[in-house]
This record gives C-alpha cells, sequence and structure tokens, in this order.
C-alpha cells in the first residue's frame, strides 16, 4: 500500500494536468483538453485508445478533424484539411499539416496570430542532450534470482538523458546501459538497458534533485554457467541528483533502485552510484 501511495504522489508530481470539458458534438458527448485558444481553438483527447482532434470557432460550432483510409485504394483522405481550409478559408497552407497535436498546434497558433496580432505564439520546445558515466555498488535487488546473502557487487555504465533546451530544465528522458559483475559467494552477473523518465522536483542553479522511473528494461544476465535474458516493464524508481561543477558538466549521486511497482525484492535495495555527466 505504501509503495501504491509513494507511486500515485510521484506521478502526480510529474504530470501536469490538463482541464478538461464536456462537449457534445453530433449527439455525442466528448470530455476534451483545449490546446489552443484563439480565433480557432484546438480540442483533444484520447478516446479509446484513438487521438481525437477538433476545432472549434468564434460562433461556437465544432467539427471533428479526421483523416479517414480508403479501404479501396489504401490511400488516406486527409479530410481535416479540407476542414481546416474551410475554416481559415485557406488564408494558411495544410499542404504540410499532419493530423498530431503538435503539428495542428503549430498550425493554429499561426493562424491565430494572423489574425490578432496580439496573439502569443508558444515557443517551440527545443531538446538538449547530455551524457554520463557512472559506477557503484548495488545487491541486485530487482532480479529473478535470490539473493539469501544479501552479497552486494560493483556495477558501472552510461546514460544518454534527453530534456529540455532550457537553463532549469525538469523533465527528461534516458536511456542507460549497467553492468553488474559477479560476486565470488553469488554467481550472478547482468547487463541491463533501460528506458525511463525523470523529474527534477528539487531544481537550482547549481543542484537539482531528482525522481526516476524506470518503465522497460531489457536484462541479460548469467546465473552459474545458465545465461538468459528477458524484457520486463517493472516501474523501478530511483533518487539522484545532478551537482553543477561547471558550466556543460556535473557530478552525479543516486540511488538508483529504491523499490518497484511490479517486481518484489528479497533483500532491502542496495544500489547506490556516482557518476560524472556532461552536456553534448
Amino acid at each position: 500500500m505504501k509503495k501504491i501511495l509513494i507511486f500515485v504522489f510521484l506521478m502526480a508530481l510529474c504530470h501536469s494536468s490538463f482541464a478538461q470539458k464536456t462537449y457534445i458534438i453530433n449527439n455525442e458527448t466528448f470530455e476534451l483538453k483545449t490546446e489552443v485558444e484563439g480565433d480557432l481553438d484546438l480540442l483533444w483527447n484520447t478516446i479509446d485508445g484513438d487521438f481525437r482532434y477538433f476545432v472549434q470557432n468564434n460562433a461556437g460550432d465544432i467539427q471533428e478533424l479526421k483523416n479517414t483510409k480508403n479501404s479501396e485504394s489504401n490511400d488516406y483522405l486527409e479530410e481535416y484539411k479540407t476542414v481546416l481550409n474551410a475554416q481559415t478559408g485557406n488564408a494558411i497552407s495544410t499542404d504540410n499539416v499532419n493530423l498530431t497535436l503538435s503539428s495542428l498546434k503549430e498550425f493554429f497558433e499561426t493562424y491565430n496570430a494572423s489574425k490578432n496580432i496580439d496573439y502569443e505564439v508558444s515557443e517551440r520546445v527545443k531538446l538538449q542532450s547530455r551524457i554520463s558515466g557512472f559506477a557503484g555498488l548495488t545487491n541486485n535487488p530487482f532480479v529473478k534470482i535470490e539473493n539469501v546473502d544479501n552479497k552486494s557487487t560493483p556495477f558501472f555504465g552510461f546514460e544518454f538523458e534527453i530534456l529540455e533546451a532550457n537553463k532549469m530544465p525538469r523533465h527528461a528522458g534516458f536511456f542507460s546501459l549497467r553492468h553488474a559483475l559477479e560476486h565470488k559467494d553469488f554467481e550472478y552477473s547482468q547487463t541491463q538497458l533501460a528506458l525511463g523518465y525523470r523529474f527534477r522536483f528539487v531544481n537550482q542553479s547549481t543542484f537539482n534533485i531528482y525522481a526516476n522511473v524506470k518503465f522497460a528494461t531489457y536484462t541479460f544476465s548469467k546465473t552459474f554457467d545458465q545465461s538468459s535474458s528477458d524484457f520486463d516493464v517493472p516501474f523501478i524508481f530511483g533518487l539522484g541528483s545532478d551537482i553543477k561543477i561547471g558550466e556543460n558538466s556535473f557530478i552525479t549521486l543516486a540511488y538508483n533502485e529504491l523499490f518497484a511497482i511490479f517486481i518484489e525484492s528479497s533483500v532491502f535495495p542496495i544500489d547506490f552510484a556516482v557518476g560524472y555527466k556532461m552536456k553534448l
């Protein structure tokens, strides 16, 4: 129960909530988010696993933006372009507009700015990347073989991080590669690839503290003389900190594997690392 509460708390920190309103469109009721407001509003939501997009004009009329596939020719009909052309009077070209949130948002904001000189176009998200090397100690808490004597072994690895290109970004995605060595009294070693998400909940100019989650892992392991590989979606949570030591470099401290949602640990998790990170 504690893990679930912590999980919910972290997710609340990591994700901004979007206000939703109820709309009745063609006798159907939809809960939609407003992505763009102006002379034309862009409304959307994920409904039954599909992304649905709608345009609303100043009169309050709402039309869905569709891209139906012709069953005979397998061509997409691009009805959404016809709707946008009609709503804008062909004022803005739809040739390069895709039925995606980012592409539609850019189109709507461009049109709204052309109708109102005071309209503020949102800043386009730019990305930066960082690479780090690290080493530490682990007792392999979330593996499928029991570490009866709670033996700890060294590990080392590398991480590639993608984040917003601003001075103090909060959100980041990362890809990591790490290898844990075999202990003489615990004949287990592993090499793991992982994808994850990171949120900096303390974010200062000289240091930050973050929570991260590894939501997908692919692990190559060797137990005694047996080798195996496994793909998991474990949701392993950890904490860490980047401490700035130069214009483009950081010392990192991490407690990588604090608890997992979908994997139980037979030992109290020990997984500490120290590393060096730099901007690319």
